[in-house]
């Protein structure tokens, strides 16, 4: 007597074997590189909330002047790392490496250009997005905290001009550099410590240059991007703010709630 094995005990069966007898078993299909990666970092809450978010009437072009500072930055950031493959840290071979790739390497002139013109367009975009963000009452109650790292954001802006200026070490940005670490001399309490700090010693040598460089291209850069990310999310958390001629007007039960 033969003795029926159960279904969960027998041999699986191939997917070629699964099919109808009507044609060929259909294969899985690969696995979604998206969901595989949403699935395991959780990141398309945040972008949903990014590009999803609810953005209140009355808004213009100028509440894009910090999606176009990001944008800048971006910019900033890519055409450094080119810039850093042929730059030479030193007090004698930085100009004749910045003259190399102005004058030899392929764009190398355009990618400079871009570098250099773009720090300043950063520094505008920058202060026009924080005059709108003050003008139309945006650093208010719930959004004091962004405010402070906006703020913040601008004087690490700045500091990366200052130290970025000096790198070519040309007779322009040397003297430059020097009159505006003597300004920082002047200043209160920690000025004098500051401009030895950036002197690396009594006067104007070789770690000047390494220092400024390393300020430039490590220090500013991973707290600028970490700001950043701190800023995105309280927007995303907050949302956008409406012009003030614009806020909704207040019912008459909350208007008679607080005359009580």
């Amino acid at each position: 007597m033969k003795v029926p094995v159960p279904r969960a005990l027998s041999k699986p069966q191939k997917p070629a074997e699964q099919g109808n007898g009507a044609g060929p078993a259909v294969k899985e299909a690969p696995a979604d590189l998206v969901g595989w990666l949403d699935e395991r970092t959780g990141g398309s809450s945040f972008l949903t909330g990014m590009l999803f978010r609810k953005v209140p009437k009355g808004t213009n072009w100028l509440y894009t002047l910090g999606s176009a500072t990001l944008f800048a930055f971006t910019v900033q950031a890519v055409t450094g790392v080119f810039l850093a493959m042929f730059y030479t840290p030193s007090p004698t071979q930085a100009y004749s490496s910045i003259t190399h790739l102005t004058n030899d390497v392929f764009l190398g002139e355009f990618v400079r250009g871009m570098h250099k013109w773009g720090a300043s367009v950063m520094i505008i975009l920058i202060f026009l997005h924080m005059a709108r963000t003050f003008i139309l009452g945006a650093y208010k109650y719930p959004r004091e905290l962004n405010w402070v790292i906006g703020v913040t954001l601008l004087i690490l802006t700045m500091i990366m001009g200052f130290t970025g200026y000096l790198l070519p070490f040309d007779q322009r940005s040397f003297w430059a550099t020097t009159v505006g670490n003597n300004i920082n001399g002047t200043g209160p309490f920690i000025g004098p410590y500051l401009a030895d700090f950036l002197y690396g010693g009594p006067e104007f040598g070789a770690t000047t240059l390494s220092r400024f460089y390393s300020i430039h291209m490590l220090l500013v850069p991973g707290l600028i991007i970490a700001l950043i990310g701190a800023h995105l999310f309280l927007v995303v958390k907050l949302g956008t703010t409406a012009p003030p001629w614009l806020e909704p007007k207040r019912s008459r039960a909350i208007i008679k709630e607080e005359e009580l």
